[in-house]
């Protein structure tokens, strides 16, 4: 089986080849803008925006695995979302026709639901609160009328919270830098619990999902149980660590105010700052997500919450 990567120099796309890499007759081959620092040889170059260098590098494939995505809360100008998103989706499904490759996983974002919502499932209200979540939804109904015309495809849709481990420099890596460091600001009480998911576990959903072939279109949240509450993540990281973790509450209207400041400075000095108004809103929002479809596939997590957390931990800190 030769499984195409779009977008696997990144953190979730490194990890994953790091584990297709260990299975018997899977051959692997990574396509994306930047190389990958530890799998160069695996890589070759190449823009969604550009269909035809897709198509190129994609020949011969059996499945692909789009991981490309703009994410991060400051990205500017916003139009990038809709351009690598959404434009990114239809240009992957026009290199995968003209090459004969009908099966697909594609990794979108629980970011579709919006925040503060009733652990929502893969049926519930999409309520995106910002462009990134928007372009993901645009980019599965791009998906799904595609896949009206074309029946014959294995279509699976990846929702995962977001997603933490050893190597990851995203939010919950400065979060618990933080906790770790006894830097941290508990804005709020502490009580929103948070859905989060495991590296380790992601890429083996990733490819327990590949081995199920079957046409049809799936779509799947992914988080793993139980949700942590930011005060549940201060506990556990501190008897990890084995550490007193000193914690500095501030009401939620002087967090978001501040957040409104660094919104203002970032306007006017045209840098990016570690905290926003909209890093605020995520902090101190209840993202908890249901995992009740992944869970009954048969699909059983290789770690627990508490083993990934621990495994993070002493490795980074």
């Amino acid at each position: 089986m030769k499984i195409i990567l779009i977008g696997g120099s990144g953190f979730v796309g490194t990890r994953l080849i790091d584990n297709l890499l260990e299975i018997p007759d899977v051959e692997v081959l990574n396509i994306d803008k930047n190389n990958s620092e530890k799998y160069p040889e695996l890589t070759r170059i190449g823009n969604v925006m550009d269909w035809q260098t897709l198509a190129y590098h994609s020949k011969e494939g059996d499945v692909v695995v789009l991981l490309a995505a703009e994410h991060r809360d400051d990205v500017s100008p916003v139009s990038l979302y809709y351009d690598i998103n959404v434009e990114g989706m239809r240009n992957t499904l026009k290199a995968m026709d003209a090459n004969g490759i009908k099966r697909l996983v594609f990794t979108s974002s629980v970011a579709v639901y919006g925040l503060d919502k009733d652990n929502p499932n893969e049926t519930s209200t999409i309520d995106p609160f910002n462009h990134y979540g928007k372009s993901k939804w645009q980019a599965e109904q791009v998906l799904h009328v595609w896949h009206r015309s074309h029946p014959d495809w294995d279509i699976k849709i990846v929702r995962p919270t977001v997603i933490f481990g050893e190597g990851n420099r995203g939010n919950v890596y400065n979060l618990l830098k933080q906790i770790a460091g006894g830097r941290f600001m508990m804005i709020g009480k502490g009580n929103n619990k948070k859905s989060m998911s495991y590296i380790g576990n992601i890429v083996a959903f990733i490819w327990f999902l590949i081995t199920r072939e079957k046409t049809g279109y799936e779509v799947y949240n992914y988080v793993d149980k139980p949700d942590f509450t930011t005060k549940d993540l201060v506990h556990h990281t501190g008897h990890i660590l084995g550490k007193k973790i000193p914690t500095i509450r501030i009401p939620y209207w002087l967090g978001i105010l501040g957040g409104y400041g660094f919104d203002s400075l970032a306007f006017i000095t045209r840098k990016k700052w570690n905290i926003s108004s909209v890093r605020v809103k995520k902090f101190c929002a209840v993202t908890q997500f249901s995992s009740s479809k992944a869970m009954a596939s048969g699909f059983v997590p290789p770690y627990t919450m508490e083993q990934g957390l621990r495994r993070m931990l002493e490795r980074e800190f």
